[in-house]
């Protein structure tokens, strides 16, 4: 595989994976936590927190090997871990990223 192809299939694969890190978030955020605080329901964020736990290591993990394989600015990096921390920064992410896979297109 040539190394371009390695890149356009590692933003691919980042950019799925701060999708779904960004909608963990949210949902744990905007829905998970207000069921937990107004209706008294303590398992969505039960449920809620382990599931947006497992995708923000995977998010970071994948985010170390797409910073391995491609390069990118400190900003760049920068941005890529502060969208972890933002509701809805990961789907910001992943415009970004599908603007720097897909440079002639616009999205």
């Amino acid at each position: 595989m040539n190394t371009s192809q390695q890149e356009f299939d590692q933003l691919k694969r980042m950019r799925l994976i701060s999708s779904i890190e960004g909608a963990t978030l949210i949902l744990l955020v905007f829905v998970a936590v207000p069921i937990k605080h107004v209706l008294g329901i303590r398992q969505a964020t039960s449920l809620m927190g382990p599931v947006h736990g497992l995708a923000f290591v995977v998010y970071i993990w994948m985010l170390i090997q797409t910073v391995s394989v491609i390069q990118f600015t400190k900003l760049e990096v920068i941005r890529m871990v502060a969208a972890a921390f933002i509701p809805f920064g990961g789907f910001f992410n992943e415009r970004a990223l599908a603007k720097r896979q897909h440079p002639s297109r616009q999205i």
